[in-house]
């Protein structure tokens, strides 16, 4: 039968509008109790002293020591630790953990944590730290220049961005025999999979990752589950229970990942009639205190930074960048919305320099069948 035209249930629309559907904070084990993690207060520095006096028999700490396997958060490239040892990347970097029966006796825990202190670099263009870079050729960038009759540049910025998903990080561990499982609200339950075996020096028949109903991502939820799946995951197994941590907002927006920020330098060589004679475009994006997503984010960035545009000359240089603040990463677009939002802008100022009609400038440059992008895709 023709699935076109047909009216198909979606499979989970029925427990989530009747609510029935069980999303993480729903779920409940026996013997379980809660989740925090302690976190700098600093954007750089060094740990200089870590004091508190919290009863053992009531709380369930842990530090880097505690760490079975590698201290990182297994993504691209190893260089997020899990917790920090000595030297503090960014504000709200995870230093400690502690677990409790209850809830607000745990929100109450006193931690102190002094500091040196270094001056922190919050300033993409002063990064000297490069993460990825990426450079798309296509034609002689400066032939194109000599045979215009004007040129037009621009530079674009764009801010962090918060996903706002309704439902914030949350995961529950539960230790097993010889190994775990970890219950989350997430997108790539594989990604978490190959983090907590390289945390917690496990086979991958030992840890199981259960998805469950997820309340909202939008790659969000796509790379940071690895990083509050493996606290949960060192709290269970030194407490031997299971343990619950669920963000409250606040901590979700300060802590988590971002979209990119980005600075998007473009030059437009044209003739008067508007047609497009060569294009150079530079972006940077500033990829915080850790790689994470960030190569793969700059890749799809530079590769629609060109928009629907047709060029014979064209050069697109990209770099993603160290800062001290949190680590960005995946976020819906992935590094696309930043480019695009800067060439179609740039487009207007086209337009106005040249006192063109901006849907007729687009009309003239618009991509056509048999054309070549400027990846050297032929459409």
């Amino acid at each position: 039968m023709p699935a076109v035209g047909r009216k198909v249930t979606r499979k989970e629309g029925k427990e989530k509008v009747t609510g029935t559907a069980r999303y993480i904070d729903d779920i409940q084990f026996p013997g379980m109790i809660y989740g925090r993690t302690v976190r700098s207060s600093i954007a750089r520095g060094s740990i200089a002293s870590i004091r508190h006096r919290l009863p053992k028999k009531e709380f369930t700490v842990v530090d880097y020591r505690d760490i079975p396997g590698k201290n990182v958060i297994a993504m691209i490239v190893q260089d997020q630790p899990c917790l920090v040892e000595k030297q503090v990347r960014h504000q709200e970097e995870p230093i400690l953990l502690l677990a409790h029966e209850n809830r607000e006796t745990l929100l109450k825990a006193d931690v102190k944590i002094e500091y040196k202190k270094l001056k922190p670099l919050f300033d993409p263009e002063k990064s000297k730290k490069s993460f990825k870079k990426i450079l798309i050729e296509k034609g002689s960038i400066q032939k194109g220049f000599r045979t215009a009759d004007t040129i037009v540049e621009g530079t674009y910025h764009v801010g962090h961005q918060e996903h706002v998903y309704i439902e914030t990080n949350g995961v529950i561990a539960v230790p097993e025999k010889d190994g775990i499982t970890i219950y989350g609200s997430m997108q790539c339950p594989y990604y978490v999979h190959k983090s907590i075996m390289a945390l917690l020096d496990l086979p991958d028949d030992k840890v199981r990752i259960v998805q469950v109903e997820t309340g909202g991502g939008f790659g969000g939820k796509e790379d940071y589950p690895s990083v509050i799946a493996a606290h949960a995951a060192l709290l269970a197994l030194k407490s031997g229970r299971p343990v619950k941590m669920i963000y409250d907002r606040e901590e979700d927006m300060v802590a988590t990942t971002k979209r990119h920020p980005g600075r998007m330098h473009l030059k437009t060589g044209l003739k008067k009639d508007g047609t497009i004679t060569a294009m150079e475009v530079d972006v940077l994006f500033d990829g915080g205190a850790y790689v994470t997503l960030s190569p793969v984010v700059l890749s799809r960035g530079v590769l629609h930074a060109s928009g629907p545009y047709r060029y014979d000359h064209i050069r697109i240089t990209g770099n993603a960048v160290m800062t001290n603040t949190a680590p960005n990463g995946a976020f819906r677009g992935f590094g696309a919305p930043q480019t695009q939002f800067a060439t179609e802008v740039h487009m207007e100022r086209i337009a106005e320099t040249l006192g063109i009609d901006p849907v007729k400038l687009r009309e003239k440059n618009a991509l056509r069948s048999g054309d070549t992008t400027a990846t050297g895709q032929k459409l």
